[in-house]
């Protein structure tokens, strides 16, 4: 069964998309960008933007009764890929054993003219 998932302390979904579905003990966490849900603003800068989408993403995957150690998989969506390395540097804090797999890529452009965009999945099966 398909149960969605929401919560207010990451950003409402700006288009008709869930924050995250969970089906089968897996979790599907919609790609979050660094919008701060209590301001609704976004900070400036890679490292706070990259902060901020991991906050949201935390979030998320406690209102749903997972943590980062359930991450199996994320994709970070970057506007630059001069942005990599800081990027990693605050994405790293958050695994710091045994990391997801994970893909980045450089898009032309992401919504409300962030710089960064990560999705998640996570398994309930999984700890690390």
């Amino acid at each position: 069964m398909k149960k969605i998932i929401s919560t207010e302390k990451a950003p409402k979904a700006i288009g008709p998309y869930s924050q995250a579905v969970e089906v089968n003990g897996m979790l599907f966490i919609s790609g979050q960008v660094p919008v701060n849900p209590e301001t609704g603003k976004i900070p400036e800068g890679i490292t706070a933007q990259t902060e901020q989408v991991m906050k949201n993403i935390e979030a998320i995957l406690k209102e749903a009764g997972y943590s980062f150690d359930n991450v199996i998989k994320s994709t970070c969506l970057l506007s630059d890929m001069a942005n990599f390395k800081a990027m990693n540097e605050v994405y790293g804090k958050y695994y710091p054993n045994n990391p997801p797999a994970r893909a980045a890529f450089a898009v032309k452009g992401l919504p409300l003219d962030a710089m960064i965009e990560i999705e998640t999945i996570a398994a309930k099966s999984v700890k690390s």
